[in-house]
């Protein structure tokens, strides 16, 4: 499944983006078209898209975000539904996060500038032994992406479930807009 919002007319975004929570619009930015998430209310906007994983889910979106004064956004993807694991670019800290729930897993150094596109992707693989490896990686679009994870965790065997929708989030602190384009989802689904 993937998203890149070219074929879609500007307004509210079609169907196979279920709005959660925040306002969601199709814009024309910089010539191509970007999902939105708007300014106001500050609210952890988010959105699903794809089918409900049944395991191992991939979702990678190209992000772009804005700073004010001493106000920075917070963006990022997760997988397995709205209590799934996220990985969020933190700016006002230049990291990337891994978070479930309340708790932060793991965190690495982040290049983030404003007004910039960066790309996210974070991979929940099931392993053969039946934990989850989990990787997320954050780079500059128009760069290659890198190699190896800028984090990895493991959860051990039965601490999850691995079921639900990859979901795009957003917080804008800073009172500017987000845009989100070039969505790729891989998930594993029931037969």
């Amino acid at each position: 499944f993937s998203i890149d919002c070219e074929g879609w007319p500007d307004g509210l975004p079609p169907e196979e983006v279920f709005v959660v929570d925040g306002i969601f619009k199709v814009v024309t930015k910089d010539g191509s078209k970007a999902l939105m998430i708007e300014p106001a209310p500050i609210v952890d906007a988010c959105a699903q898209v794809g089918e409900s994983a049944a395991g191992t889910s991939i979702v990678q979106a190209k992000i772009m975000a804005s700073k004010r004064g001493r106000s920075y956004p917070r963006f990022g993807v997760s997988v397995h539904g709205m209590s799934g694991h996220r990985l969020f670019v933190n700016c006002a800290k230049k990291q990337v996060e891994l978070v479930r729930g309340e708790e932060t897993l793991a965190t690495a150094p982040c290049a983030w500038a404003t007004d910039t596109w960066m790309n996210l992707k974070l991979e929940a693989v099931l392993n053969p032994d039946e934990t989850w490896s989990f990787k997320g990686k954050a780079w500059a679009a128009g760069s290659e992406e890198p190699k190896d994870a800028a984090i990895q965790h493991t959860e051990p065997k039965g601490k999850i479930k691995g079921n639900g929708k990859v979901t795009l989030w957003g917080t804008p602190f800073s009172e500017l807009p987000l845009y989100i384009d070039d969505v790729k989802v891989q998930v594993a689904t029931k037969n």
